[in-house]
């Protein structure tokens, strides 16, 4: 099984906008200072530039229009309510903000058979909603398909038992533990792992300082070097510059590792040459749509491991 893929689903934006009900418990969110039409005008942009820059490195990207009814500022970040796997299967995850669970469509799934995708089995913790009870796709589960980990971290959109339901479906060990930034002086949960870690074929990099129990540092620890891949540690000052938002991908000759501007920009010279020893680095500027959405460039891909039929 391959950790990575070459093929990626994204969502163009319509309607992007500050999107208040996340803001609840996404720290990285900052409101907008212009309308929304220029931020929608700038966040397209971004997003055009991000989708040329893959297919330029031979990577097959997947656009799908969002739709303006009903409105759904965050859709520009899919991979919160999909997840797609090698055996056929989709998973469809509950989301927190409630102006987010209308970006689960039926129509997606549909045009993604058009392009000769094969789902045979789709997996739907969706109503977990009604109990008020989350687990944002692969924003929550950052997944090391080969060694079949699910590392988390817990948070209001992460729940414990949701997590142990996937991994029990997919066949995953999780690999649980508190992960927290500084805001304003206190220590809040982290909203999703996958701004403060990333799970690469022979590498991890992750923010270690943001989990702040020395004993559930040394299991992550632990875990990662168990699983034969090298540690890529990156500070919270780095991670709050979207460091640990990044996915691995590659073109089915050689792999990359996607990233912002913003994050590559944060790296020093030794953790880029850290990173370039395995994967070519690819950082599109993406400022509106991290400023304002609070996520970075892996929340905008959703990994297609689908079969073709």
């Amino acid at each position: 099984m391959k950790q990575s893929t070459d093929t990626i689903l994204m969502i163009e934006p319509v309607a992007f906008y500050f999107n208040a009900e996340t803001a609840t418990n996404n720290y990285f969110q900052q409101k907008p200072s212009e309308s929304q039409e220029e931020i929608q005008a700038k966040a397209l942009a971004e997003f055009n530039d991000m989708v040329k820059l893959l297919r330029d490195n031979g990577i097959n990207v997947i656009t799908i229009k969002d739709t303006l009814n009903p409105h759904t500022p965050d859709s520009i970040f899919p991979n919160n309510w999909i997840s797609m796997h090698d055996d056929a299967t989709v998973g469809l995850y509950p989301m927190y903000a409630e102006n987010r669970r209308t970006e689960r469509r039926e129509d997606i799934l549909e045009e993604l058979e058009k392009n000769g995708f094969e789902i045979s089995t789709i997996v739907d913790y969706s109503s977990a909603e009604e109990e008020e009870i989350f687990l944002e796709g692969t924003g929550s589960l950052i997944l090391d398909r080969e060694n079949r980990l699910a590392y988390v971290c817990l948070s209001d959109r992460s729940d414990e038992g949701l997590v142990i339901e996937f991994c029990e479906d997919f066949e995953y060990t999780p690999i649980i533990f508190t992960a927290n930034q500084t805001v304003n002086g206190e220590r809040l949960a982290i909203y999703h792992t996958n701004v403060m870690m990333c799970v690469a074929d022979k590498y991890v990099v992750i923010c270690l300082d943001t989990i702040d129990s020395k004993s559930e540092r040394k299991m992550v620890i632990d875990t990662i070097k168990g699983s034969g891949k090298e540690i890529v540690k990156i500070t919270e000052d780095q991670m709050h510059q979207f460091a640990g938002n990044m996915l691995q991908v590659n073109n089915g000759k050689e792999t990359f590792l996607a990233m912002s501007k913003s994050a590559y920009d944060s790296l020093t010279d030794d953790q880029i040459a850290q990173i370039e020893k395995f994967d070519k680095i690819l950082a599109p500027a993406i400022p509106t749509i991290e400023t304002l959405g609070g996520g970075s460039v892996r929340c905008m891909m959703a990994e297609v491991f689908l079969p073709k039929e």
